[in-house]
């Protein structure tokens, strides 16, 4: 089993940190000087409920990984995201920018087809090992 780390391009994760923290701050301080209770406890919540997306946004982008063992390639990020794809069922991989939602916290990225139509976009920080290591489980993978 091999474990690949996400590349992270500070170009995707400092915009969308700072837009999410951005939003978030001035609830807050709107919150903490805020007289009244019952609207203290309405943006409380408010700022509580953006702080909850702030974290799992930034979780997004820290904790996605690409897992190769001896049949499978696993695809997680976050606590929600977890693909699985038979490395006997990838055709192709394409390098690619495409800035499509994905599971690739850079735009640096690989593109895995697999089965007739199917693809997901990844993006190992190791491109080059992760690639041969797909090619030593299935030779049939064409590299574009």
């Amino acid at each position: 089993m091999q474990k690949y780390k996400a590349k992270i391009d500070l170009i995707l994760f400092i915009p969308t940190a700072a837009i999410m923290l951005g939003s978030t701050l001035p609830l807050i301080f709107m919150a903490a000087k805020e007289p009244n209770f019952a609207a203290a406890v309405t943006e409380w919540g408010f700022a509580l409920l953006m702080l909850i997306a702030t974290i799992f946004c930034i979780q997004l982008f820290l904790s996605t990984y690409y897992i190769i063992n001896s049949d499978q390639l696993i695809i997680r990020s976050g606590m929600l995201y977890r693909k699985r794809v038979a490395i006997t069922s990838i055709r192709k991989v394409k390098a690619t920018r495409s800035p499509i939602s994905s599971p690739a916290p850079s735009l640096d990225r690989l593109e895995i087809f697999y089965n007739k139509f199917d693809s997901v976009i990844i993006s190992p920080k190791d491109k080059a090992a992760f690639i041969a290591s797909l090619i030593k489980l299935n030779p049939e993978i064409e590299v574009v």
